[in-house]
């Protein structure tokens, strides 16, 4: 081993000792799951904890016919949903809807009623159903109508902007008009819940055959959130560990300019060898914590036998895409750091560091929509943004063609090497620059003449 490696493999060694010791380093093993994947963790919370109290609704049915309906659908959704099966336990908020005896006088005295009930509690919300309802096509189609609105259903609640209670109340309540019209259309009652119940659409794998026994594998009923949950994870571990594996390069880069710690390394390491250590000492890093994770999910998933849903074939991709990412974003932020006169020029660059990990993420439902669109197909080959687009096409049920990962490999590898390449010109003259932060025509400079 010659002495210049020896010298980069020895200072990688010791800061990624010296980090990994840290309790910043430790602790942030637990936190960043939290702060990535803490949605979902919040969502399985509260599922596990749901809100029992009932929703009660006072239903104003000026149409004297609609009510009965949407109280006979509360009840049937309040069977099915809210006990469950076998131990009969609650496991969700009852519907109660309270159909409420129309008042003499003033309409809004009644629904001021309704509303002080609604604030002290006793109700969550109240519904009104006006004789436009039945008509929604005159009323939609009249000129009155269009010089001024008026609502065919209204509902009042204090509620936030998020209401599962509203979104729910549109099907039962349209359910319930339909069955209104259909009885003053004098239509079968037999064949009323016919016209009225939509036809479900089962989502099925496609069929196989057994190439040992050439019989046909039935198809089977797919989870389409299992199938959405592996891509995610995937691309959310990627996405964690490369941020916070090299997020800290560039504060640390720049405080160790100024505290002028490089100008004593360099008298026995030169520029290239002290910028190889960070680059090593960060990978080193991401792929101890890349290691934690996934030895942590696969015990999580063998303990809950979902063994299967571990996606093994693509953990060597993203091993690849990990090492390729962190050492093309280390070496940048080590280049950007080396520019920087303070730890605030620093932070103002900070936003060139992370786009190439945002911008995918930005596009990343498109992509899950569409994974062999021309978008996703296009943008999956663009180097800085193949880890993360490439990673997430490739776990994809519908798969991608196999030359598309190789082609999108070699551009990783030709776009690591030449910007690590790049971002070594860069460090080597900025690491000894102080003063005023050089402009970027200036930085262009360094990379091009080094």
């Amino acid at each position: 081993m010659n002495s210049s490696l020896r010298k980069t493999l020895l200072m990688a060694k010791r800061d990624y000792i010296e980090s990994v010791r840290t309790k910043a380093f430790l602790i942030g093993l637990v936190v960043a799951p939290l702060l990535f994947g803490g949605g979902g963790i919040g969502i399985a919370i509260l599922k596990k904890k749901p809100d029992l109290r009932d929703k009660r609704i006072a239903v104003l049915d000026r149409t004297a016919l609609v009510a009965p309906g949407l109280v006979a659908a509360a009840e049937a959704k309040n069977a099915r949903d809210a006990y469950e099966k076998i131990t009969h336990k609650q496991i969700a908020a009852r519907y109660v809807l309270e159909p409420a005896a129309l008042a003499s006088g003033e309409p809004d005295a009644q629904r001021l009623v309704l509303s002080d009930r609604v604030r002290k509690g006793e109700l969550f919300g109240f519904i009104e159903i006006f004789p436009e309802a039945l008509h929604p096509g005159n009323a939609a189609n009249s000129e009155a109508a269009e010089k001024d609105p008026k609502p065919r259903v209204a509902y009042y609640t204090n509620a936030g902007g998020i209401d599962e209670t509203r979104s729910w109340l549109r099907a039962p309540l349209n359910r319930a008009v339909t069955g209104v019209l259909l009885r003053e259309f004098h239509v079968d009652a037999s064949h009323a819940e016919d016209l009225l119940t939509p036809v479900s659409i089962d989502p099925l794998s496609l069929l196989v055959r057994d190439a040992e026994t050439g019989r046909v594998e039935p198809a089977k009923k797919k989870d389409e959130i299992a199938e959405m949950a592996t891509p995610f994870a995937l691309v959310m571990l990627l996405t964690m560990i490369v941020m916070i594996g090299t997020a800290p390069m560039l504060s640390a880069v720049t405080e160790d300019k100024n505290q002028r710690i490089f100008e004593m390394l360099m008298g026995v390491a030169s520029p290239m060898e002290l910028m190889a250590a960070r680059v090593l000492a960060a990978l080193a890093r991401s792929l101890t914590s890349s290691a934690f994770y996934i030895v942590s999910a696969v015990m999580v998933l063998q303990g809950m036998a979902m063994i299967g849903a571990l996606p093994l074939p693509l953990l060597p991709w993203f091993f690849v895409y990990l090492i390729a990412d962190v050492t093309m974003l280390s070496a940048f932020a080590a280049a950007l750091g080396a520019a920087c006169s303070s730890p605030q020029d620093a932070q103002n660059l900070a936003v060139l560091l992370v786009m190439p990990i945002v911008v995918p993420l930005l596009i990343m439902m498109p992509v899950m929509t569409s994974p062999n669109g021309a978008m996703a197909t296009i943008m999956s080959l663009i180097p800085p943004f193949t880890p993360v687009l490439m990673l997430l096409r490739q776990a994809m049920p519908v798969g991608i063609p196999a030359w598309q990962p190789w082609v999108g490999l070699v551009g990783i590898v030709l776009w690591t090497a030449g910007g690590t390449w790049v971002a070594a010109r860069v460090f080597r003259v900025g690491i000894l620059m102080q003063g005023q932060p050089p402009k970027l025509a200036e930085i262009i400079r360094w990379a091009w003449a080094g």
